[in-house]
């Protein structure tokens, strides 16, 4: 799947139900070794106004499916993990 494709889908967490975010907000972090995904930097929105907060990192390994509108990843089997 080319990276063009992902842009327009939703992150959706399927622990909670919680609309994370779009990934053509999103960074991808890879892994220089092998250049495989390593996880998703999405911008942490919360508050009145929606500003963002700061970074969500989902690790790849919570990605469950990606599907023709959204990405359905389970934060809760995998915790947030700091990527800088």
């Amino acid at each position: 799947m080319r990276m063009s494709e992902l842009g327009g889908k939703e992150i959706i967490d399927v622990s909670s139900g919680e609309r994370l975010g779009m990934i053509h907000e999103a960074d991808l972090v890879v892994r220089p070794e092998d250049g495989a995904i390593a996880a998703i930097l999405l911008p942490e929105r919360r508050g009145w106004f929606r500003k963002p907060r700061g970074e969500v990192a989902i690790p790849w390994a919570a990605v469950r499916t990606i599907g023709s509108e959204m990405v359905i990843v389970e934060l809760a089997a995998a915790r947030l993990t700091s990527y800088s």
